[in-house]
């Protein structure tokens, strides 16, 4: 009965809702009104009031005009703030004035007794405050209350975690019930009625309160600080989240309230890669600039970090038309964010089409490109290597030409360390899209085309963290290709930093290595994030876990680790994470001669002719016999059979 009687309350119209508000005040104005004297003369009805009964009308035309100037009538109660009874102090206290002077006018100069006012203010604030406050509980009481949501404890009592708070308390998923910070002068202390505990007490407090879920609310620590924290809660089996960084929050993109899972970024403990704002702004500032593969993983954090710089434009140029709507969306909203008039222009279509390229180039005027349109997963290229082919070799070749054709300055290509003695028909494409620009770049000098290698990039389309995240929701098993794979990892936002930066250093045919930091195992990185989802990992050395942990062998075209340079030595660069490639330069008759062929094959669905092209053409090229073969030899045969002369029916 009474859920049914907030939840009427609740739905009632807003005029209806302001109406009971007034009739409330208008009953509270009247009973202080005789509680003034009542409280004054100790009697019921004393004959002060008698002879001054018009105090009650008085009251009400003064109190509830006042009152609706004020903004009495328009909060919504059930969200209703500490400083809302400020202003129900300074309304019953200008309500009063104007009260005292009416009276003085109408009683020619009576004297009232001076308690009697005092009495009034006192009464009517407390009664109309209270009158809210309860208001408040019941109705806050239905969307919180009832709506438990997940039991969370917050770690951080700083501005960020008081806002989180603020926010969790009227929210039905999650429900806050404690603060946990550092700060000893803290601990002890309430904050929005949530005690602040010490981290120590972690293991006591989690199960007492029946927390299921920890949010790090500590947006603006160094990542070995978070990477500790961190670390110290993973044995404690809740779901560990985090709030935005710092720049998203300052930048207005993120809100303090958009909490997400912890990433493989955050238990990485690598600071942030030291940004040189001159390499940076070099060939983008108040410049136009393309970006294909604008709505891939790299392709899109690019724009995000392209429209920082001021751009005179932002040529966006994807495949897929989802993909596109998508980063669209979210650079037009952030350009709104920030303030700019950056001209953003999205351009749907293939990087295989070269006329087409080079009439926006032109049009548009573009100064600057950066190339991340490539077929990147390793084993769907593997089973597909003709349009490997196509888009990874012969798309850079048509994005390259078009550039040189218009008159582009800088052309910067997204490559992988992959191309490193590859296993991978992708691999083994990018390689020679990296011949392919120093081809270039050594018959002529108005183009700058560079090339920037770096190792797998976290969370990525197609990476193994989306991947692993699913499997654990599922419920697992999470599964891993080997036990002894390891990895080079990279934020998307570095990686896009360091090849903006690495862009601006190009002389011509230049090709850049990030430095990748330390490997990680694959198993180790699957085992992190099984714990930091509150779960146990299930193996031979504890079957009782929650996630099973699976391995399932190498697929075609992987290998155990990667490599990001060819021969044996790289130069430095004044940026530390930057480095400069020695390696052998193809000469550009050769190159020629090979896209010629290439073409051929590709012309003909020759697969054959392909790969003896890739292992012919890529130094250390060394293909996974058994499932690689199979896969070609059975296109080849497909192709054979389909060929061949036909009975009729």
């Amino acid at each position: 009965m009474r859920a049914i009687i907030k939840a009427s309350l609740v739905n009632l119209p807003r005029n209806v809702k302001r109406l009971i508000l007034v009739s409330v005040d208008v009953a509270i104005l009247l009973f202080s009104v005789w509680a003034a004297f009542f409280l004054r003369f100790d009697e019921f009805w004393p004959m002060w009031l008698e002879k001054r009964v018009e105090l009650f009308p008085l009251a009400i035309a003064v109190c509830i005009p006042v009152f609706y100037a004020l903004g009495f009538y328009h909060s919504v109660i059930r969200f209703l703030k500490g400083r809302a009874f400020i202003g129900i102090a300074r309304g019953v206290s200008i309500s009063l004035l104007v009260i005292i002077a009416a009276w003085v006018f109408m009683s020619q100069g009576e004297i009232m007794p001076r308690s009697v006012w005092v009495n009034f203010w006192i009464v009517s604030f407390i009664m109309i405050s209270g009158s809210r406050l309860m208001a408040r509980a019941l109705l806050h009481n239905r969307h919180t209350r009832i709506n438990m949501g997940k039991r969370v404890a917050i770690y951080g009592a700083g501005e960020a975690g008081i806002q989180l708070a603020q926010a969790l308390q009227h929210s039905r998923e999650f429900r806050p019930m404690l603060f946990l910070d550092d700060r000893k002068e803290l601990q002890g202390g309430e904050i929005l009625g949530l005690k602040v505990y010490p981290p120590e007490q972690l293991v006591t407090v989690i199960p007492y309160f029946e927390v299921t879920a920890l949010l790090l609310a500590m947006p603006s620590i160094s990542r070995n600080r978070r990477r500790e924290i961190i670390e110290n809660l993973e044995p404690l089996h809740v779901h560990i989240m985090v709030v935005p960084g710092l720049t998203e929050l300052a930048s207005g993109i993120k809100r303090v309230d958009d909490i997400r899972d912890v990433d493989v970024e955050d238990i990485l403990g690598r600071e942030s890669v030291k940004l040189d704002p001159c390499l940076l702004s070099t060939c983008i500032r108040d410049k136009s600039v393309l970006v294909t593969g604008g709505g891939g993983s790299i392709g899109a954090e690019l724009c995000r970090q392209i429209l920082g710089q001021q751009p005179r434009r932002l040529i966006v140029c994807e495949m897929s038309e989802y993909a596109l709507y998508k980063i669209e969306h979210e650079l037009t909203r952030l350009i709104k964010a920030m303030g700019h008039s950056i001209e953003l222009v999205p351009i749907l279509g293939s990087v295989c089409h070269r006329e087409r390229l080079q009439a926006i180039m032109t049009a548009f005027g573009v100064h600057t490109v950066y190339h991340a349109a490539a077929y990147k997963h390793v084993p769907l290229v593997e089973h597909n290597p003709l349009e490997g082919v196509r888009n990874n070799i012969f798309g850079t070749y048509h994005a390259a030409t078009a550039a040189l054709a218009s008159g582009v300055a800088t052309f910067v290509l997204v490559s992988t360390d992959k191309a490193v003695r590859p296993t991978n028909v992708m691999g083994a494409t990018k390689r020679v899209a990296e011949l392919v620009l120093q081809a270039l770049a050594q018959r002529q000098s108005t183009t700058r085309f560079c090339m920037v290698r770096f190792g797998n990039v976290l969370a990525s389309s197609g990476s193994v963290v989306p991947l692993f995240r699913d499997q654990i929701r599922r419920g697992g098993p999470v599964t891993v290709t080997h036990e002894d794979m390891i990895r080079y990892f990279m934020t998307i936002p570095e990686a896009a930093q360091l090849v903006i930066q690495a862009g601006a250093k190009a002389q011509g045919g230049d090709v850049f290595l990030l430095n990748m930091g330390e490997p990680m195992r694959i198993v180790e990185l699957a085992k992190h994030l099984i714990r930091l989802y509150g779960f146990d990992v299930k193996d031979e050395l504890n079957p009782d876990g929650d996630i099973e942990l699976r391995f399932t062998g190498l697929r075609p075209g992987e290998k155990l680790f990667e490599e990001l340079l060819i021969g044996e030595n790289a130069l430095p660069t004044d940026h530390p994470m930057i480095l400069r490639a020695q390696e052998e330069v193809v000469p550009a008759e050769r190159v020629e001669k090979l896209l010629r062929l290439f073409e051929t094959a590709v012309d003909t669905l020759d697969y054959t002719a392909i790969r003896r092209l890739l292992l012919e053409s890529v130094r250390g090229y060394a293909p996974q016999n058994g499932i690689e073969d199979h896969v070609w030899l059975k296109q080849d045969k497909l192709l054979a059979d389909e060929s061949a002369p036909r009975a009729l029916h």
